[in-house]
């Protein structure tokens, strides 16, 4: 008779008693181990279910439904640059056989690979070449899952997708905690622990350093695109990093996890005395006030611009999307030499710097 010996979600050993994921849930039973990825958008709902089963073993009998997956992985297609950065951390980038729009990837072990062709490019997620995916030998496919999104003809090559929704937890190391997911899909469980542990004790130590400021500058964000001001929810993983870094942020009040749109004028009556304005852009070249200036005639009409108090985050330099959900402890330490930099007077911006 199988059985199964319930632990804490997403935890994978006794050391890690602290949890923080609310997406998925591990179950070490009789011959495999049992993950639920629940479904963000309906809760209560069960997205996917896996059934890790190590090489050599047989199937066991009588276990539930669900995808069933040799472990570990030995070759793995990866849609997003996150997911292979962080198999990169892992160790295991000799394991990615292939990737989806390559011309994104910034891990340098993995763009080395690319490069010698040793990893190929499977073209768009939306559209990946599935005649490369299937001759590559790929084990699994791990990628994003979107809101009632497909992922087309690749669901009936038999390849199993592992679908990930860490980017919809809503606190900072619930997000971070899905490493432990991926560690025990690649053998490398002892690592992600580790990796993890670090990053919770850092974050904690950051937190602590900025709790007692008395003085928390009021934060504006982002910046109009169309006739579109998004800023980040109150409930949102953002938020509540701003809030751990010490600052005000002016949007906390929206209820919501995701992005918020506003209008112009909205953002204008909220924030135009704001204190510091944190934006994130791609761009070929660094902004600069006359750029952003440029671009909106009215943007001067907010306080950080006319006391030059705008820091911004040019993605295309930086590895800002691929480091933070995995490490929101560099995130904290970053925004806290923002807001506060007496406390952090030695650091060396990784992500944000002064337009």
């Amino acid at each position: 008779m199988l059985s199964c010996n319930a632990k804490p979600v997403a935890s994978v050993s006794e050391e890690d008693a602290a949890s923080y994921a609310l997406g998925y849930k591990v179950e070490h039973c009789d011959g495999y181990t049992k993950v639920d990825i629940g479904d963000p958008w309906k809760k209560g709902r069960l997205l996917q279910r896996y059934l890790l089963v190590s090489h050599g073993r047989p199937i066991p009998e009588g276990m539930p439904a669900g995808t069933i997956i040799r472990v570990p992985i030995r070759n793995i297609v990866v849609y997003t640059a996150v997911h292979a950065a962080v198999l990169d951390e892992l160790g295991v980038t000799d394991k990615i056989v292939g990737v989806c729009e390559a011309r994104y990837m910034k891990v340098p072990a993995v763009i080395k690979r690319i490069e010698a062709g040793l990893i190929q490019d499977f073209g768009k997620a939306s559209s990946p070449d599935i005649e490369k995916i299937i001759t590559s030998g790929a084990e699994a496919i791990i990628a994003s899952q979107l809101e009632n999104g497909s992922f087309g003809s690749v669901e009936k090559t038999g390849i199993p997708i592992i679908k990930c929704t860490d980017y919809m937890e809503t606190g900072p190391l619930g997000s971070a905690e899905w490493i432990k997911f991926l560690g025990l899909l690649i053998d490398a469980s002892e690592r992600a622990d580790s990796i993890f542990k670090a990053t919770e004790m850092n974050y904690f130590r950051l937190k602590a350093l900025a709790s007692n400021v008395t003085y928390r500058p009021k934060l504006m964000t982002e910046v109009k695109y169309g006739n579109t001001w998004y800023v980040s929810g109150g409930d949102s993983f953002m938020a509540q990093v701003f809030k751990d870094a010490g600052a005000d942020y002016i949007f906390a009040y929206l209820p919501g996890t995701g992005g918020i749109p506003l209008s112009f004028e909205t953002v204008l009556s909220k924030a135009i005395n704001a204190d510091v304005w944190l934006m994130r852009y791609n761009r070929d070249i660094d902004m600069s006030y006359e750029a952003l200036r440029s671009d909106n005639v009215t943007y001067d009409s907010f306080t950080p611009f006319r006391n030059r108090h705008i820091y911004g985050c040019n993605t295309n330099f930086s590895r800002y999307y691929e480091e933070v959900p995995f490490h929101p402890d560099f995130l904290l330490e970053e925004l806290i030499a923002i807001f506060h930099p007496d406390l952090l007077p030695e650091h060396n911006f990784r992500y944000y710097k002064p337009l």
